[in-house]
């Protein structure tokens, strides 16, 4: 099944420059429809009130973090299904671990580039 690059996407990180950031690689990769949150609480309440394709969090935020909203959405019976890719600043094999625990779809750890955004949602998505 072909990748629909018109679905929303949401991204979740409480610095302003990382969401810039990963909003422009989006666009690289032909995703314009792209919503952003600035922690947890915020991305679970626009994903009632949105439908989004992807979810895109940084782990380490204040109050809900990434993987409390992991959690939160593998919990909830509307969003278990979507596709959710953790971002980190650290590789640590404990949180990657947690991370699937979790129900993470998959997991980046930053600094990263387009190819590697591709790589890990097209191993979420499938080919686009």
């Amino acid at each position: 099944m072909a990748v629909d690059k018109n679905m929303n996407v949401l991204i979740v990180d409480d610095y302003k420059t990382m969401l810039r950031i990963i909003r422009n690689l989006l666009r690289q990769l032909g995703f314009e429809n792209v919503e952003e949150a600035t922690d947890g609480t915020m991305a679970f309440e626009k994903m009632k009130d949105g439908n989004f394709g992807l979810v895109i969090s940084d782990w380490n935020m204040e109050p809900m973090t990434g993987i409390e909203l992991l959690r939160k959405v593998r919990a909830d019976d509307k969003f278990k299904h979507t596709p959710f890719i953790m971002v980190t600043a650290e590789s640590k094999s404990e949180n990657v671990i947690a991370a699937k625990e979790a129900g993470v779809s998959n997991y980046i750890v930053k600094p990263f580039n387009a190819d590697t955004l591709k790589s890990k949602m097209v191993s979420v998505l499938g080919e686009f």
